[in-house]
């Protein structure tokens, strides 16, 4: 629904009570923000004079979710972000929350727990899971009203994960099956839009509640998902392929080049010398053919990559032959 989304919000913190296991004297900012937090409470300490490594600068990140009112609580994360080994142990010290406008939305302050642990010290340590991340459940408070005013709405409007004008076209009329009345239209592929109802039926909360229990037929999208970089394919079982004949074959031309001595005879006044001797080897192997006719399925081009012997990287390629030449019945996505 158009309007209603969350919101990240982001601080900077400081976590005290390690055990030693905190930022170094290289982190300079950790240490300004301890003698800023000092001369707040009345203590006047020179940051060149602070020696502690129980305490780490951090980053406090949460998301705000939509209609938060002031008193709820939310999960925060909290980030090292300086050279700190550990934040086990350690405790948020009350961090501001603010969004992109800088207004302040909630307030985080709690013990974190990290669901990891090391031991050991030296050359011998073992160290479970990521201990520089932890989190505060229910941490943070929310101070500001973020709330969207349903009853303010005129119109409301579904947004489409996916664009689809036959997916919002049979949305607008399903919603209207169910109305009763002609109170839904599709804008675009991507919107639709609903005329809000009067206070006395229920108002918007009761017609979205209405909304979400209705059940559409859902229009599958063929795509074939590809990323060169790891060699990844993920294609849809109900994809299909045109009518082609796909050639492969592997050409490998390897150049080695390797050093003789030449070792000249005792007396002869020779010097020795290194002399290079390049080889270059040719192997193309023989194309092999797979048809395919007209209707073949994912499953059937599989199948027959695979007997071929083609590896994951030459699937990229042929996938990508194959849209080329028109045969490829659905949109291909190169990551």
């Amino acid at each position: 629904m158009e309007g209603i989304r969350d919101n990240p919000i982001m601080g900077y913190g400081v976590v005290v009570g390690l055990n030693r296991t905190g930022d170094s004297q290289q982190t300079v900012f950790s240490i300004q923000t301890l003698a800023n937090l000092l001369q707040r409470m009345g203590l006047q300490i020179p940051a060149a004079s602070v020696r502690v490594n129980n305490i780490a600068a951090v980053f406090v990140t949460a998301t705000l979710p939509p209609f938060a009112r002031p008193g709820m609580k939310i999960d925060v994360t909290v980030s090292s972000i300086g050279d700190a080994k550990s934040l086990a142990g350690g405790i948020l010290l009350m961090t501001p929350l603010k969004s992109s406008n800088g207004s302040v939305y909630a307030v985080a302050q709690g013990p974190l727990t990290l669901g990891g642990y090391s031991a050991g010290g030296g050359g011998n340590s073992k160290v479970v899971n990521h201990l520089t991340v932890g989190r505060i459940p229910d941490g943070a408070n929310v101070e500001q009203d973020s709330s969207v005013v349903l009853t303010s709405m005129n119109t409301l409007s579904l947004l489409l994960r996916d664009p689809d004008f036959g997916m919002a076209t049979d949305i607008a009329g399903i919603i209207n099956k169910e109305i009763g009345k002609d109170v839904a239209h599709a804008v675009d592929s991507r919107r639709v839009e609903i005329s809000a109802p009067n206070a006395n039926s229920g108002g918007v909360p009761s017609l979205m509640a209405r909304i979400d229990a209705l059940e559409i037929q859902i229009h599958a999208i063929a795509k074939v998902v590809v990323n060169e970089r790891t060699g990844t394919i993920v294609m849809g079982g109900a994809m299909k392929i045109g009518p082609c004949s796909i050639l492969q074959g592997n050409l490998a031309i390897e150049i080695a080049t390797k050093y003789d001595v030449s070792q000249p005879l005792p007396q002869s006044k020779g010097e020795t010398v290194v002399v290079p001797e390049a080889e270059v080897q040719a192997t193309e192997k023989t194309a092999q053919l797979i048809q395919l006719k007209q209707g073949a399925t994912v499953e059937d081009l599989v199948r027959g990559l695979q007997n071929m012997g083609a590896t994951a990287r030459d699937i990229v390629s042929i996938l990508q032959a194959i849209k080329a030449a028109h045969a490829l019945e659905a949109d291909l996505e190169v990551l």
